[in-house]
């Protein structure tokens, strides 16, 4: 891992609130498997909807480690869902990788999803870690080696916040934020805020 934590042009050492926003536009891969992120959720320790919140255990380890790795998780006890850790090591906060606009290995997202409809392919989180094949292995495993690849935006993307999805705490802090206008958003963004 490059001591920096510097991937994709984004300084992992930043706040989860900034990684997720500058990580709008970014090209994520999995083996070559993924697209453009279109939608992120930033979690922090001190935020009582994130799982950081009451300290380390051993399912959030990896949120605590290097900025710049892997935090891999199940949701319900059904979906792999796949976060970027982000501050200082120790510091526990990340970002929740919510969608995808598919743009590489189409086939293999089909055929693990069983679904051709190109919009429900990364439209939230759990479509995610399934189209890309996320699981328990790439756990702590750092974002700039095999099999993860991220690769800069070109252009700044026209960037919408609003509360997060799904958590019962800590329901209107707005850590949500999505590509304005993107079809493969997971949800419409209602009274969104453009940045």
């Amino acid at each position: 891992m490059r001591s920096s934590a510097r991937l994709a042009n984004i300084d992992f050492h930043a706040s989860s609130a900034e990684v997720a926003r500058l990580l709008i536009g970014v090209t994520l891969l999995v083996d070559g498997v993924g697209g453009r992120i279109v939608e992120t959720e930033a979690y922090d320790r001190e935020d009582p909807a994130s799982h950081s919140f009451s300290g380390p255990t051993a399912r959030n380890a990896s949120m605590f480690g290097t900025p710049g790795r892997a935090y891999v998780y199940r949701s319900y006890g059904i979906h792999w869902c796949l976060n970027l850790v982000c501050r200082e090591s120790g510091h526990g906060a990340g970002v929740l990788i919510r969608a995808l606009e598919p743009t590489h290995g189409l086939d293999r997202m089909r055929a693990r999803r069983r679904v051709d409809d190109l919009k429900l392919l990364c439209s939230g989180p759990g479509r995610v870690g399934q189209a890309l094949g996320i699981d328990a292995s790439l756990d702590g495993l750092a974002l700039d080696r095999a099999p993860f690849a991220l690769e800069p935006r070109r252009d700044e993307p026209p960037i919408v916040t609003g509360p997060r999805i799904g958590i019962s705490k800590a329901r209107d802090v707005p850590w949500r934020f999505g590509w304005a206008g993107s079809r493969f958003l997971s949800r419409p963004f209602p009274a969104a805020r453009r940045e």
